[in-house]
């Protein structure tokens, strides 16, 4: 855990988050900020920088915070229509928080290019 880490602080239970989903690897949690009708973040309980800073022996918890995010989107009800799957790096792409988090966006149709 980083001291200064918001979604450390929500793993820890010291900021409160609508909870989707909880195990012993990853938290799901409707964004605050919702950029489409379905809005969910996923992010692994250790703390990662971003997708930027993995290593090989994050490969396990990534392919659990990818397969975590598909069943979710499923159970959500966006499999059938679509949904994105977005991990923002770094400032010029967008990352607010400094912890690796993968963004379900769906209810509504996607724009391409993104922004």
């Amino acid at each position: 855990m980083t001291t200064d880490c918001i979604f450390c602080k929500i793993i820890a239970g010291e900021i409160p988050a609508s909870k989707v989903y909880d195990d012993d690897r990853v938290l799901a949690f409707n964004d605050i900020n919702p950029q489409a009708p379905t809005h969910v973040l996923v992010i692994p309980k250790r703390h990662i920088e971003s997708l930027a800073t993995v290593n090989p022996e994050d490969g396990d918890l990534l392919g659990h915070l990818l397969t975590t995010a598909s069943r979710l989107a499923t159970d959500l009800g966006l499999a059938e229509r679509g949904y994105r799957v977005v991990f923002n790096i770094g400032e010029d792409g967008g990352m607010a928080v400094y912890h690796l988090h993968a963004h379900i966006l769906g209810g509504r149709r996607m724009a391409w290019p993104p922004g």
